[in-house]
């Protein structure tokens, strides 16, 4: 995976399954698979079920979702996947057409509204992030935060237990057979072998018969169902001034990092009431703050090397063995814009919404509001592959400016494999490209049940997007908003979250309160 450098000129991709191949790695067709909680026709979408954040554990069994009403809702995966039966298939060449296929396991609320009386600020449900942890005896475990406060989660079976069987036979109770049981029975027993009578206990006549009552016999408990339990095992609360726009999880599986607009913490998840702040942008004079951080990523395999992204379009390395607070990186990450082309809107528009290090490690994808970046780890000049994204919205931006989605944070993703990279776009769409030296891949599609329906491809005209594919939104009948090489001008619908599954060629995306996932 050493992409070339794109510019935004390669030649345009004809649809989803056409001839225009990558070297190698054909171009994928990409079937809807699933859906959970579409929305009917003109039904409205609660302002609490937008699904707010996507993320897949890596084993790639489990997904879970966080909502803008506070609530985290976990799915598992069902399909059968029998190993024997796969390698038999693909030693006899034949088509696996499997693809992963997953229920609804579960749900809870993390967060509630809350309410700062010091700074008289509201702090929203809002899940804003949510990253697995390390499993240990078949439970789950997940961190989930909100603008203030992260949670650590852990989800597990418990079997609940109720007595099936009672201590009285009532073949035998009907029928009286014994005199010893009518006689007790005369005389108001009460629970647990009590009796009305006091004056009985006084009375040494009455003595146990030998062997015991024939009817009295131990209750027999059993597991009659199983229920998922989530409890919140550790709460990490007042670290952060600012809201909090990412939360990581290390390798080591002991530790994480949360990051808001100025610091970077680090912090133990066995121990809520300290954390160590490692990075700190704050300058002395808020009034020379020129940047602030947008995201932060532990790498996956070096547990002590992480990356932040910064509003001026630039991505820091840094090492935790060089010191305890992280001042300097020990790479930086930029691409300088060419002189002449600055405007009002270039340092919005350069601000990094996400970063995502591929699985080995190598590459770190990164995604600001036009474009998306593949950046090499061992090569800082620059980065080895653009990808335009939204290049058609250029002549918009004061529209975008006005009704403020410039300012809309798009994630992006890689596959596991890391020859694709996908990010979402307005209009429910969202865009896979091929990463490999001389891949021309490059496919939109739209998160509903027919995902390559209504394409636009316009040959004849060329365009410096690395698209030609896309189709309306509005259901009901033409999209307004749409330009000759169809892309979508419809800023009411985005597709802002979607997650890569760390083995398959499969994502999933969301779209207002709708999960989508598709394979190909």
């Amino acid at each position: 995976m050493n992409p070339d450098g794109g510019d935004g000129d390669r030649p345009e991709a004809a649809g989803a399954g056409s001839s225009s191949a990558q070297q190698g790695h054909p171009t994928m067709e990409w079937r809807f698979a699933q859906v959970f909680g579409e929305r009917a026709a003109g039904e409205d979408v609660q302002e609490v079920d937008i699904i707010s954040a996507i993320e897949f554990d890596k084993s790639g069994d489990h997904l879970a979702t966080g909502d803008r009403g506070g609530r985290v809702v976990l799915f598992e995966r069902t399909d059968a996947r029998d190993n024997a039966s796969r390698r038999e298939m693909e030693r006899q060449d034949a088509p696996i057409t499997r693809h992963p296929e997953f229920r609804y396991k579960s749900e809870f609320q993390s967060h509630e509204p809350e309410f700062d009386y010091l700074k008289s600020l509201e702090i929203e449900e809002k899940i804003n992030k949510i990253r697995w942890c390390q499993t240990a005896n078949n439970s789950l475990s997940l961190l989930s935060t909100n603008d203030k406060t992260i949670k650590y989660w852990k989800v597990q079976e418990k079997k609940v237990k109720q007595v099936s069987v009672m201590n009285l036979d009532s073949r035998s109770v009907g029928t009286g057979t014994t005199s010893s049981a009518s006689t007790s029975s005369s005389r108001g027993l009460l629970p647990n072998g009590g009796c009305s009578d006091k004056s009985s206990f006084l009375n040494s006549d009455i003595l146990f018969p030998p062997g015991g009552y024939p009817l009295l016999r131990l209750p027999v408990v059993a597991s009659q169902d199983v229920n998922l339990v989530a409890r919140c095992r550790r709460v990490y609360a007042h670290a952060h001034d600012y809201h909090i726009n990412s939360i990581s999880t290390n390798s080591d599986g002991e530790t994480y990092i949360s990051a808001d607009d100025l610091r970077i913490n680090l912090w133990n998840l066995e121990i809520n009431n300290q954390s160590f702040n490692i990075v700190d942008v704050k300058p002395p004079n808020m009034e020379d703050l020129t940047e602030v951080i947008t995201c932060a990523e532990f790498h996956p395999t070096h547990c002590n090397t992480l990356a932040y992204s910064s509003s001026k379009g630039s991505i820091r390395l840094i090492d935790l063995r060089q010191s305890a607070l992280c001042d300097n990186h020990s790479k930086i990450f930029e691409e300088h814009e060419a002189p002449g082309s600055r405007s009002f809107f270039t340092e919005i528009i350069a601000s990094i919404s996400d970063i995502k290090f591929s699985r080995d490690g190598r590459y770190i994808l990164s995604r600001d509001y036009m474009t998306l970046k593949l950046w090499d780890l061992n090569m800082d000049s620059g980065p080895v592959s653009t990808f335009q994204v939204h290049e058609h919205l250029r002549p918009k931006l004061c529209d975008l400016y006005e009704n403020d989605s410039i300012f809309d944070k798009f994630e992006c993703c890689l596959s596991g494999d890391g020859l694709r990279v996908a990010t979402g776009s307005y209009g429910n769409l969202f865009r896979v490209f091929g990463c490999t030296p001389g891949s021309t891949e490059a496919t939109t599609l739209e998160a509903s049940r027919n995902p390559m329906r209504r394409q636009i491809v316009n040959p004849t005209r060329p365009t410096r997007t690395l698209t030609s594919l896309a189709r309306g939104v509005r259901r009901g009948g033409e999209n307004q908003g749409v330009d000759a090489n169809g892309n979508s001008f419809d800023f009411s619908t985005k597709l802002l979250h979607l997650a890569w599954h760390p083995t398959e060629n499969s994502i999933a995306c969301a779209a207002a309160n709708s999960l989508y996932m598709y394979y190909a």
